[in-house]
C-alpha cells in the first residue's frame, strides 16, 4: 500500500495517476472535502479526464447534508483496500487530511458516538468561557490534555471535553486502546515537500482555475440545500468567501485574495502536522515531474 500525501495544490493528483499507472494500482481518496457529492470544483476533486485514465474511489460519495468523520471513513477505505488487494491492485491512498492517514498507520478509537445535547453543551459553554477559560476549565477535568492540545485548538479542546463529558475517560485514554488494522501490510509513505514560493503560486493559479470553471454557481447550488451550519462541509474554503462576494459585502478580487490567504494557511497547517505526525515519512519533491516520478517509484521499490 502507497501513502501519498502533501499540502493543497501541492500536485498529489497527477502524481498519484503516474504512480498508479506504473504500479498497476488504483487510487484511494483521503480528503475529507473531496468526499463530498455537491462540491467538485471548490474541493479541487480530480477531474474527469483525470479518473478516466486510472480507477479512483471514494470521491463524490457523500451528500453534503451527512455528517462524516474519520471513522465513517475508515470503514470505507477498509472496504477499498480489501477489493483492490482481491483483484490484486496497489491501493494508493492519496490526500492532505492528516487524520485520516494517522486513522491508517495508528488506529481509531473506539470512542462512542457523542450525542446532539452533549455536543450543543459544550458548543455553549466554550462561547460563554472563551478559549482561554474553558482550556482552564478543561485541564481540571481532563489533566492528560496538558501539553497535548494547544489552548487555541477550538475543535480539538470541544472534542475532548465532549468525550470526557459522555464517557467519563480522558480522550488520550481512549486513544492509548487504538492500533492500526493494517499491520499486515507493507505501507510505503511519501510526502510532497513543495517549497513555500511555488506553492504559493500553484494556489493562486488554482484558485483563478476554480472562478474559470464557474465555483460561483457551485456555491449558489449549495445555498439552496439549506445544509446545517453544524456541519464540516460549511469550513470548505471558499464557501463563505463566495457568499460574502454573491452578498455584495466584498468584491470578486477580495474574494479570490482572501481564499487564497485561506488556502495558505491551510496549506501552512498541512506542513506544520506533516512535521509533527509524519516525520518518518519520504519527505519528496522535484520541479520536473519525471524526477519526481522517479524518486517516488523509488521509495516503493
Amino acid at each position: 500500500m502507497l501513502l501519498l500525501a502533501g499540502p493543497t495544490a501541492s500536485g498529489k493528483s497527477n502524481l498519484a495517476i503516474e504512480l498508479a499507472k506504473k504500479l498497476n494500482g488504483e487510487i484511494i481518496n483521503a480528503d475529507s472535502m473531496q468526499v463530498f457529492k455537491e462540491f467538485k470544483i471548490l474541493s479541487s476533486r480530480p477531474t474527469l479526464n483525470q479518473t478516466k485514465k486510472v480507477k479512483h474511489h471514494l470521491y463524490g460519495i457523500i451528500s453534503v447534508k451527512k455528517h462524516f468523520s474519520a471513522g465513517d471513513w475508515l470503514k470505507y477505505v477498509k472496504k477499498k483496500i480489501d477489493s483492490c488487494v482481491k483483484r490484486k491492485k496497489i491501493p494508493i491512498i492519496v490526500g492532505g487530511t492528516g487524520l485520516y492517514f494517522n486513522a491508517i498507520i495508528k488506529g481509531m478509537s473506539k470512542i462512542p458516538d457523542i450525542d446532539l445535547k452533549t455536543r450543543n453543551i459544550v458548543r455553549k459553554l466554550y462561547k460563554k468561557k472563551g478559549y482561554k477559560k474553558f482550556y482552564n476549565h478543561l485541564l481540571k477535568v481532563d489533566p492528560k490534555i496538558k501539553g497535548r492540545i494547544l489552548p487555541t485548538d477550538a475543535q480539538r479542546l470541544q472534542r475532548a471535553y465532549e468525550v470526557k463529558l459522555k464517557t467519563n475517560k480522558s480522550l488520550f485514554d481512549w486513544f492509548s486502546n487504538t492500533k492500526s488494522e493494517f499491520t499486515d501490510f507493507e505501507i510505503s509513505k511519501i510526502f510532497i515537500d513543495t517549497p513555500r514560493d511555488i506553492l504559493l503560486k500553484k494556489i493562486s493559479s488554482r484558485t483563478e482555475q476554480m472562478f474559470k470553471k464557474k465555483c460561483v454557481s457551485e456555491v449558489k447550488k449549495f445555498n439552496n440545500l439549506k445544509v446545517n451550519k453544524s456541519l464540516s462541509v460549511n469550513k470548505l474554503i471558499g464557501v463563505q468567501e463566495i457568499n460574502d462576494f454573491l452578498n455584495n459585502s466584498i468584491s470578486l478580487e477580495q474574494c479570490k485574495d482572501l481564499i487564497n490567504i485561506k488556502t495558505r494557511q491551510y496549506a501552512k497547517r498541512q506542513n506544520t502536522w506533516a512535521r509533527g505526525h509524519m516525520k518518518n515519512w519520504n519527505k519528496l519533491y522535484s520541479k520536473n515531474f519525471s524526477n519526481l516520478l522517479k524518486k517516488s517509484l523509488k521509495v516503493v521499490s
